[in-house]
């Protein structure tokens, strides 16, 4: 990560990383879609799903933001019809909501290093200008500690607001967030569909999610990422890239 990279992301709680995927990529995946045999999570849809578990672009970031153990928790896709909803705004290191707290969704920094709980890596596979609906978040509020002050007709996008955005994404881009920010997904206003792609990361020693990864379904994996899919440990637990 660059410097100004880890100064938005303290800032703000997220981060678009631009042109992650190439357009052959974009459309082998929409491709796939399209064909409707989609079963179960998306890393276990063929060899360029499973690629993104580690893709090479984005496992510099989860190291340098979850710690060398980072592991996938869980990944799953998220495809949306004009005119759809499918959630307010959640999350926030309290849960985000009267219902919290969400143990495992923090961030932390020390000595110039941080640290976050469970966060998410989302390919995006369709274009989301502004206005487009689809991601929203509260910048920032990864670290407030008003977050249960938040407005019900705010979480649910029944006021607009200053403080919600909407970020525009293209096709190929990746959002990283960290689900200690107040985050959601407005309804989808555009023709086409929105795909996204989430995969979520925990540290090494967390999971949020109870239904731990079987590699004996997956075929052909690396060696890195029968690491990254390991359960969580506490202890004696291999670090993702051997080298670090």
């Amino acid at each position: 990560m660059t410097g100004e990279e880890k100064f938005k992301v303290d800032l703000e709680g997220y981060l678009i990383i631009k042109d992650v995927l190439t357009d052959d990529e974009v459309a082998q995946m929409n491709e796939f879609i399209d064909k409707g045999e989609m079963q179960g999570p998306q890393s276990q849809w063929g060899e360029i799903f499973r690629h993104l578990i580690d893709h090479p672009t984005i496992l510099p970031y989860l190291i340098e933001m979850l710690g060398p153990n980072v592991r996938l928790d869980h990944d799953y896709p998220i495809i949306m019809n004009g005119g759809q909803g499918r959630g307010g705004l959640h999350g926030g290191e309290d849960g985000g909501s009267p219902g919290g707290p969400e143990g495992d969704h923090w961030y932390k920094y020390r000595d110039g290093i941080m640290r976050n709980g469970l966060c998410v890596m989302t390919y995006n596979l369709t274009e989301a200008p502004e206005g487009a609906g689809g991601f929203a978040c509260i910048p920032g509020s990864h670290k407030s500690n008003f977050l249960r002050e938040i407005p019900p007709e705010v979480r649910n996008f029944q006021r607009p607001t200053h403080y919600v955005i909407q970020p525009a994404l293209e096709p190929g881009d990746v959002l990283f967030f960290t689900e200690a920010l107040v985050h959601g997904t407005m309804p989808w206003q555009l023709g086409h569909q929105r795909r996204a792609l989430l995969y979520k990361y925990s540290p090494g020693h967390s999971a949020w999610s109870g239904n731990y990864y079987d590699i004996s379904t997956y075929g052909d994996l690396t060696e890195q990422q029968k690491r990254m899919l390991l359960p969580p440990s506490i202890g004696g637990r291999p670090r993702v890239v051997e080298s670090n």
